[in-house]
């Protein structure tokens, strides 16, 4: 049995290919069309996960959208008639969009499919999911556990913004939902907007920039912007919100509550956005917190598994995970509306169809390694095209050339294999540096990656030796899990840098690891198995060899405002517009003195900033 789940229309477009169950291929559109974030209707995805599978369209036994289009509309319609006359120019300008588009995405969808295909009859086979479904079954499905509790948290899907659920073996029955305007998602990207960065997009640099400061809001807000109850449940005081019938997150009272205005972007940050930042992280975690332990006691169940937007925070994961109100929880490395592709798919062969499901020990998103792969021959006639100066190794000869160059302190491009499906790159497409450099996390951040200078890398560790540098002994191969630093692997901090504040925190080296390693002592750890990824297992273990040390700094090979490098193109220009010393596509090896000067790009401001 053979299903295309679709996401599209809002952000992070994708597609994904179950084959009886098993994920053959998934990836986001932006890695093809180069544009972050991109809505557009998946069409090269599409191409992508049919090629990869061998199939075509009409091969198919369904399509699945992640969720439903007319579900979404009563919840527009009903909103504006409640606010009214509040909103009208909101209404005014997404009235049209809607009957135009969303409203009618069956025959838009329809349309979109026979372009790829035009001898594919969509009429019987096009099938739609609810959206917290998808990612309840996208979180479920593929989890390495026979029964779990199931917790979506996102901004909204048609109506529930967060969501429980129950599953065993092939079942998933949704068992509680809290229901737009109140969403933890939103109150979180309201922050977002309000510290000055870009609503789903900027929400991960909230989380990075909170430990720079202190929770000095945090009672401000639980007083006058979230009634939380202990269970976790919670409702919004929207007279401070604007996103229900307006075009922004908040308002003026919003903004008068805590005595500021909106952050614009192009201002600098001051301690009172990283305290800012500081306080509505606490109050998320102190949400998920309440609802997980409430929700373990409700169904007995020792697993949990998250999905949603809220389940990328890897902090708040972290504090779950130490919480041990479950004994296991599993995250969906797609955990945003890219992986409700997965979970709709998924819905149709569990749900719809009652195929079985079968859990064999470990998850079934392959390492999250869905997307294109490249063979040797074809890796060097593209680079050849592009004007690429390289070396061809053996692939021994390339693990020891590249464990060398990190051991020297150089930042190097690391492509391998198959893509990464979701927001991590996870040692397939990565930019790599010695997480023992003092000096690497500025330099990768401003020369590297034209970034600001507070945002933290993560570390990729052997998963063998995790225990030795972190607390955490347990599996994270997704990135999605926040740990400290093992107590013996930190620097004792003098008076002075104990006094410092803010930014001026993040020249202090805090541990053996100071790269990796958060002003909190906190680290976003990815563990390296040699099962899913045995090439980034060897590089690590080389490294080891040289060094001492099992862990490198792992973070996107992309630069600020760019998607993830999908093609061995893509990694070239992206070399050729940023200060990485060394280039390493399959068994080819480039270094940027060889390079044609007449190659050179300006990334530094070539995209969008997010």
């Amino acid at each position: 049995m053979r299903v295309l789940g679709l996401s599209a229309y809002y952000h992070d477009s994708a597609a994904a290919l179950v084959e009886d169950g098993r994920v053959v291929a998934a990836a986001q559109e932006e890695r093809f069309t180069r544009k972050k974030h991109d809505p557009s209707f998946p069409t090269n995805a599409i191409r992508y996960c049919l090629d990869e599978g061998g199939v075509s369209l009409r091969d198919l036994d369904f399509v699945v959208f992640y969720d439903k289009p007319f579900l979404k509309f009563e919840r527009l319609l009903e909103t504006y008639v409640a606010m009214a006359p509040r909103g009208f120019r909101s209404f005014k300008m997404a009235i049209p969009v809607w009957l135009k588009e969303k409203l009618f995405q069956k025959s838009l969808l329809r349309g979109e499919l026979k372009t790829i295909d035009e001898s594919f009859n969509p009429a019987e086979k096009l099938l739609f999911c609810e959206h917290h479904l998808s990612h309840a079954a996208s979180a479920f499905f593929p989890s390495p556990y026979e029964q779990a509790a199931v917790l979506t948290m996102d901004g909204v899907g048609e109506w529930a913004t967060t969501s429980a659920a129950i599953g065993s073996g092939s079942k998933l029955e949704m068992i509680q939902e809290i229901h737009f305007p109140h969403s933890l998602g939103l109150l979180y990207s309201a922050f977002t907007y309000y510290t000055g960065f870009k609503v789903n997009s900027g929400e991960y640099k909230v989380m990075g920039l909170a430990p720079y400061g202190e929770p000095k809001y945090t009672r401000l807000i639980l007083d006058n912007l979230i009634d939380l109850k202990p269970d976790g449940s919670f409702r919004l005081d929207m007279s401070y919100f604007d996103y229900c019938t307006g075009l922004t997150m908040t308002n003026d009272r919003f903004a008068d509550l805590f005595g500021e205005p909106v952050r614009s972007a192009d201002k600098l940050l001051t301690p009172f956005h990283m305290d800012m930042a500081a306080s509505i992280q606490a109050v998320l975690e102190e949400a998920v917190l309440r609802m997980t332990r409430a929700l373990a006691k409700q169904t007995g169940q020792r697993s949990l598994c998250l999905a949603g937007g809220v389940a990328l925070n890897c902090v708040a994961n972290g504090k779950v995970l130490r919480d041990a109100a479950f004994e296991n929880i599993w995250v969906q490395p797609a955990a945003g509306d890219a992986g409700g592709a997965v979970g709709a798919a998924l819905a149709a062969v569990h749900l719809y169809k009652g195929q079985p499901r079968h859990v064999n020990g470990g998850d079934g998103m392959a390492g999250s390694f869905l997307g294109p792969s490249f063979k040797q021959h074809e890796i060097e006639k593209r680079l050849t095209a592009a004007g690429a100066r390289y070396t061809v190794l053996s692939e021994n000869a390339t693990v020891d050339a590249t464990a060398d160059a990190l051991a020297g302190q150089q930042a190097v491009g690391w492509f391998q294999g198959r893509m990464e499906f979701g927001p991590r790159s996870l040692g397939a497409r990565s930019i790599l540096g010695d997480p023992c450099s003092p000096a690497m996390q500025k330099n990768l951040n401003l020369k590297v990656k034209y970034r600001e200078s507070f945002r933290p890398f993560a570390p990729a560790v052997l998963r063998e030796d995790v225990a030795g540098w972190f607390e955490l002994d347990g599996d994270s191969p997704y990135m999605l899990i926040v740990a400290d630093v093992r107590k013996d692997r930190r620097r004792a901090m003098s008076p002075e840098e104990q006094a410092l504040f803010g930014i001026d925190k993040l020249n202090v080296a805090r541990s053996d690891i100071p790269a990796v390693t958060h002003v909190d002592y906190s680290a976003r750890i990815q563990t390296v198995h040699a099962n899913t990824n045995p090439l980034f297992h060897r590089l690590l273990s080389a490294f080891k060899a040289r060094t001492g040390c099992p862990v490198l700094v792992n973070t996107s090979f992309n630069v600020r405002g760019e998607p993830i490098v999908c093609t061995p193109e893509d990694a070239f220009r992206c070399f050729m517009g940023n200060e990485l010393d060394l280039l390493v596509v399959g068994n080819c090896v480039m270094r940027k003195a060889e390079q044609d000067p007449g190659l050179k790009l300006d990334y530094s401001s070539a995209f969008e900033l997010d």
